[in-house]
């Protein structure tokens, strides 16, 4: 497979990589720039285990290819902890219970990442709808979407 240089900004950082023109965002956040939060789930964009923010929007990294991203800010999971603490999303998550075996915890934070950043204050039909695509298998999402409301909280507000 033909490979070419793909520029990105990762959690902050600018990145030049040489990758296979076929290569999945989920397969180069995992495997080149070595950040395993991002979980392969489905291999197929219907559980949303793999969902990170491009340029502020959540996207499902599995069915995307890395080359589609080029020139993009891409964030993942490991961008959410700020100086060694849980962001105010993250907080939010383990204080209402939100994270069972935590498998889908990641696209779940970084779906609600990307509501929080559209509407700060979203209602609870915004927050489920927002979650819609992430499958979680332990939970009701009673708890998660506790969690998602008490990070929407003025003191609480996410990024």
């Amino acid at each position: 497979m033909p490979r070419a240089v793909l520029e990105l900004t990762v959690n902050g950082r600018p990145r030049q990589d040489l990758v296979a023109e076929n290569m999945l965002l989920l397969d180069y956040l995992r495997d080149v720039a070595g950040l395993s939060g991002t979980k392969r789930g489905c291999d197929g964009g219907e559980c949303g285990a793999c969902t990170v923010l491009v340029d502020g929007r959540p996207r499902l990294s599995c069915s995307t290819l890395a080359h589609q991203v080029a020139g993009k800010r891409i964030e993942t999971i490991e961008s959410q902890m700020r100086a060694g603490r849980l962001s105010p999303l993250q907080q939010a998550f383990h204080d209402k219970l939100g994270t069972q075996c935590g498998f889908c915890t990641p696209g779940m934070i970084m779906a609600a990442e990307g509501l929080l950043r559209r509407d700060p204050n979203p209602s609870r039909d915004s927050i489920r709808t927002a979650l819609a695509g992430n499958l979680c298998r332990c939970t009701g999402y009673v708890k998660i979407v506790e969690a998602v409301e008490a990070a929407a909280e003025p003191e609480g507000t996410s990024a």
